[in-house]
């Protein structure tokens, strides 16, 4: 088997993809006038700090280059994050504000970090390029079609860079399996599956009663309809139409976008998906069983659910910080990619990967394999640098739309009673009228994102 040294890649994917901002760069962007040396740091805004948000704010003042400024959440029980905060850069400790506008006000900010629930991402993602940030928002990137590619125009418009946290593009693992797909090694690629596959939980009713202490419901259900607070709409809206687009949207994303990126497609021609809520007997409204199917030129992708599953497990940290590979027929969040050549079974956030010959003796043929590591950190790197250097990331924010319309095209199709859509790439529109229905949602005043950004 042709291994790669591994130290050698790595050096060389570090040198190639990190090594874009050296000494003083002098900013394309005209709403700076200045430079930023090479020491100076990025003043964030962490826009969310509970979970996600928390390990985000977190793994940013591990870098020596990055002060959270500003903590912004609509919870007042979050501003104690302030005092956690501040013995890691210096003592300074963050302001805090419940209405993220107040820090966006300040000019010396440079850019926020959003890691709201996924109703909000749009809205702050463009509120922040408004005021000229950089952005730095989570997975995925919108709640529906409309509001995504609002996000890439305002993105454009006020040119700001806009990550989406879809970090497996910034894994030099995963750049070694698109250089390796890129040159022809696994042949021409017809089929790939995608799989998201965890156990499930369920919740049942809960009484409507005042929020919290604290806590601005108002504002945090935003751009949603209109709903007295509820534990089950604040702790489990993954599983709410109103808020997100279930698990699909919550943890697919990550297999979806890194499967779109590695067999190199763009817009599919044709949506088709079906499942529903079966195994679960909890108020959860979005799917525990799903499939969907996206028609490419010459290509079928599929993507597979199932919340009922404890016996598939995600790629654990033992594995993705090690030179292991995950145990593929078991692995939760796997994508199996078929070529004319071979076989390249990927995992993400550091699960490595291998391309699989024709068995011999009943043996499997392993002829390529590197094994990964989680990619959060070199995320991180990518954005900062680009802040510098005013390139385009990664997972720019056009990757981001288009890999969460594969989501919306899909949850539209199950939402109209499992309807075939075709897609129009020029406008993004859906040919059903009901599964068009979903392309963009009512918002709620004052919540509400423009026409023209």
């Amino acid at each position: 088997m042709n291994r790669l040294n591994r130290r050698d890649f790595l050096d060389r994917s570090k040198k190639t993809t990190l090594g874009l901002a050296a000494g003083v760069t002098v900013l394309a962007n005209a709403r700076s006038a200045r430079a930023y040396a090479a020491n100076e740091k990025v003043t964030l805004a962490s826009v969310g700090v509970r979970g996600r948000g928390n390990s985000l704010a977190a793994g940013f003042l591990e870098r020596d280059d990055c002060e959270i400024a500003y903590i912004c959440d609509v919870n007042k029980q979050m501003f104690a994050r302030a005092a956690e905060f501040a013995p890691r850069q210096g003592g300074k400790k963050p302001v805090c504000v419940q209405d993220m506008r107040e820090a966006l006000e300040d000019k010396s900010l440079d850019a926020i970090v959003v890691a709201t629930p996924d109703h909000w991402h749009a809205l702050a993602a463009i509120w922040g390029a408004q005021h000229g940030k950089d952005v730095y928002v989570e997975k995925p990137a919108s709640h529906n079609c409309w509001e995504g590619r609002q996000m890439v125009k305002a993105a454009r418009k006020y040119d700001v860079v806009m990550q989406v946290g879809t970090q497996n593009r910034s894994a030099p693992y995963n750049m070694a399996a698109k250089k390796y797909i890129d040159d022809g090694q696994l042949g021409t690629i017809h089929m790939c599956r995608i799989y998201n596959q965890k156990g499930g939980g369920n919740f049942g009713p809960q009484p409507d009663a005042d929020p919290p202490e604290g806590l601005d419901w108002d504002m945090w259900n935003g751009p949603a309809e209109e709903a007295r607070y509820n534990t089950n709409l604040h702790r489990h809206w993954h599983f709410l139409w109103r808020y997100s687009s279930g698990d699909m949207a919550n943890d697919g994303i990550h297999q979806i976008d890194l499967a779109r990126w590695l067999c190199g497609v763009e817009y599919p021609e044709s949506v088709y998906c079906t499942g529903g809520h079966f195994a679960n007997e909890g108020l959860d409204e979005t799917p525990d069983s799903q499939v969907a199917v996206f028609d490419f030129p010459k290509m079928v992708m599929t993507f597979e659910l199932t919340l009922f599953t404890p016996y598939m497990l995600k790629t654990d940290p033992g594995v993705r910080n090690s030179d292991l590979i995950p145990y593929w027929p078991q692995n939760a969040t796997r994508i199996e990619i078929y070529g004319t050549k071979g076989l390249m079974v990927v995992g993400r956030h550091g699960g490595g990967w291998q391309v699989f010959d024709r068995p011999k003796s009943r043996e499997p043929v392993v002829r390529q394999q590197i094994p990964g590591r989680f990619p959060d950190p070199v995320h991180k790197e990518n954005f900062i640098q680009c802040i510098r250097s005013r390139q385009r990331p990664n997972a720019d924010i056009e990757h981001g739309h288009r890999s969460a319309l594969l989501v919306h095209y899909a949850t539209s199709s199950l939402r109209a009673g499992g309807v075939k859509v075709n897609i129009d790439p020029t406008t993004e529109h859906m040919d059903d009228a009901a599964a068009q229905a979903y392309f963009k949602r009512e918002y709620r005043s004052p919540w509400v994102i423009p026409e023209d950004v």
